[in-house]
């Protein structure tokens, strides 16, 4: 093998970071491999060839669909605010499930999971999407298990990743699995990105950050709460922290952040339990410990009720293969690597 042929397939309206996230990847990739590394070769069709106008105006220089004939080691399909027309363009749709035939491997950013979808590549498989868009997804896509936690699912040779960025995450596990993780770990150091984001990683995180409320008092009781999820943190002593009284605290609380006080507490606890399980050899007693779990029997019972499944059968399956992150070891014999 000479090269690995990267086809994108683009489309007016798609969003730019969905396309040249991946490929900043592949590119600096490539500018690392030692002589004998099999670089990247990375083409760009489209049926609205040649100059495609992207969501955010960056212009892209694409080939018609035609030019991607052939054999494809990567066939990549981003998302985009112009979805649903994409969707309607039966053209592009059968042409996606013919190039599919022909690749080694599939993967979609964002919303162009929504694509692999359509041209009936994801029926019985497990996927991901955007957050905001997994209900939608599973409803227009019954066929398809639609997994709204992860920031990117593998199944067989179809990798779909979640919102935007996390094209980036993808890609690095795709060099991953090509190269090794010393490649894909100088990759991420020469970009300047974390290390620890991963497939297992949930999109809930981001989504926790977002509920930060506008309400100053009750940011700062939120904020207190991430800082200190090692203590008890009962209502009383967060309507304290933001000077109301418990009451006003409470009801203030569930109008901004959509979720009462004890609530919000839980999930973080949960979230930053996942996050240690997923990067850490912690014992899970010491994480449950860490978390503000007072008994393990406790973080158990919590943990399950949010996940359904126990501390170690989610360390088994999400916990971080190596530095540059990322195997889902439930579909990692799946992997189909050169």
């Amino acid at each position: 093998m000479l090269e690995r042929r990267v086809v994108v397939v683009v489309y007016a309206g798609a969003l730019a970071l969905d396309i040249t996230g991946p490929i900043e990847v592949f590119d600096t990739a490539n500018r690392l491999l030692g002589p004998s590394g099999v670089p990247y070769r990375v083409d760009f069709v489209s049926a609205d060839a040649p100059l495609v106008r992207t969501s955010s105006g960056v212009i892209v220089e694409a080939a018609p669909l035609e030019a991607g004939q052939g054999p494809i080691d990567t066939l990549l399909v981003p998302g985009g605010w112009s979805l649903r027309s994409a969707l309607e363009d039966r053209e592009l749709v059968s042409w996606i499930g013919r190039a599919a035939a022909r690749s080694r491997r599939v993967a979609s950013v964002c919303g162009g999971s929504f694509l692999l979808a359509e041209a009936g590549l994801l029926d019985g498989r497990r996927a991901t999407t955007h957050w905001a868009y997994c209900d939608a997804m599973a409803g227009r896509y019954p066929g398809v298990t639609v997994d709204a936690d992860p920031i990117f699912v593998w199944d067989g040779p179809y990798v779909t990743s979640a919102g935007v960025s996390t094209g980036i995450d993808m890609a690095l596990a795709l060099v991953e699995a090509d190269h090794g993780a010393e490649l894909a770990l100088s990759t991420a150091r020469f970009l300047v990105l974390f290390l620890k984001r991963h497939g297992g990683q949930a999109q809930f995180s981001a989504v926790l950050d977002a509920q930060l409320a506008d309400h100053p008092p009750v940011r700062a009781a939120q904020e207190w709460v991430l800082d200190n999820l090692h203590r008890p943190l009962p209502v009383a002593e967060l309507a304290e922290r933001a000077s109301m009284s418990v009451r006003n605290f409470a009801r203030v609380f569930r109008r901004e952040v959509g979720t009462t006080p004890g609530q919000y507490v839980e999930r973080s606890r949960i979230a930053r339990a996942r996050e240690l399980l997923e990067t850490t050899d912690l014992p899970i007693g010491q994480i449950a410990r860490r978390c503000g779990f007072v008994a393990p029997e406790t973080f158990f019972r919590s943990f399950g009720r949010s996940l359904g499944l126990t501390p170690k059968e989610y360390r088994h399956r999400f916990q971080m293969l190596s530095p540059a992150g990322l195997v889902d070891r439930h579909h990692e014999t799946e992997r189909t690597p050169l």
